[in-house]
């Protein structure tokens, strides 16, 4: 027999539970129990308040999507809300804006309601509307002058997805459901950006300069456009500037090893220069002591 899928009953909890301002007594305010309906009675064939079994031929909410036909079980895939109002900060919400709100969310493509198939509502108690996803229909009959009709698509009850985010949504809007406080992450925000033992570099920058050195580490030298450059003077300045002369140093080294080291005249001149006039004269062979001094002599009368 047709059943309530567990994720209809969750949405429906959630609006008894703040629409419901008055639990322990039956009132034409607040929305009660026996106005927020899933499964259709008994007499009820066809259409998405219904199972597998008591879907007729031909029935528009099995053929007309695939997402109806493949997600064809015994659940009901629908969802009836009745009249309420209620007052919130002193201003008024009753059953006409909340239908109105939420045809609004499905015609804009909100994310939380692409699992909604139609809604058929009146926004003014006079007239009927029907919000079609599949633009097959534009109203329905009188009774939903007075409630509110959600089909959903049946492969998302079959899923067992979670229809309740886009009713906790309008619960927050209007201020029944208070916004969750934004969590503070001041403290561990100023550790990380601000708190390093000098006083010029901020945690993000330490963080980004391993980065930027891994993708060093890990790349060609010289790759465009790999990282952002680091500071000015930064340890990786100084890698990155030996990494790119390393060519240059290389080709010096081959040539300094592969040149001519054996430069007499400036042996000679060293030598010399570290030695005393005495010392130079006992180093002269004796046998070209005459010769050098017969070619001081003519040098100086030059």
């Amino acid at each position: 027999m047709t059943r309530a899928p567990q994720n209809l009953l969750a949405v429906r909890r959630l609006l008894l539970d703040h629409l419901d301002t008055d639990p322990d007594n039956s009132r034409d305010q607040d929305l009660e129990p026996a106005e927020v309906g899933i499964v259709g009675d008994p007499a009820h064939r066809g259409g998405y308040h219904c199972g597998s079994d008591r879907v007729v031929i031909r029935d528009y909410s099995v053929v007309e999507s695939v997402r109806d036909s493949s997600g064809l079980t015994l659940d009901a895939s629908a969802l009836d809300v009745g009249w309420f109002t209620v007052s919130v900060g002193g201003r008024a919400h009753d059953l006409r804006s909340f239908s109105t709100w939420f045809a609004g969310q499905c015609a804009a493509g909100s994310s939380d309601s692409r699992d909604i198939r139609e809604i058929i509502y009146s926004p003014d108690g006079r007239v009927v509307r029907r919000w079609d996803r599949l633009g097959r229909r534009t109203t329905g009959d009188n009774s939903h002058l007075w409630h509110t009709h959600f089909s959903f698509f049946r492969d998302s009850t079959k899923a067992n997805r979670d229809q309740t985010p886009l009713f906790r949504r309008y619960l927050t809007t209007i201020g029944l459901i208070a916004t969750p406080p934004e969590e503070s992450t001041m403290e561990q925000t100023d550790q990380l950006v601000y708190k390093t033992d000098v006083t010029t570099r901020t945690v993000g920058q330490v963080l980004a300069d391993l980065a930027n050195l891994r993708n060093w580490l890990i790349s060609p030298v010289g790759t465009p456009g790999l990282v952002s450059p680091p500071l000015e003077q930064s340890p990786l300045t100084l890698i990155l500037a030996m990494a790119r002369s390393y060519p240059a140093l290389v080709n010096q080294v081959t040539a300094l090893a592969d040149g001519d080291f054996s430069d007499e005249q400036a042996i000679v001149a060293g030598v010399l220069a570290g030695l005393t006039p005495e010392q130079i004269a006992q180093a002269i062979p004796p046998t070209i002591a005459q010769q050098v001094t017969d070619e001081l002599a003519r040098r100086l009368a030059a």
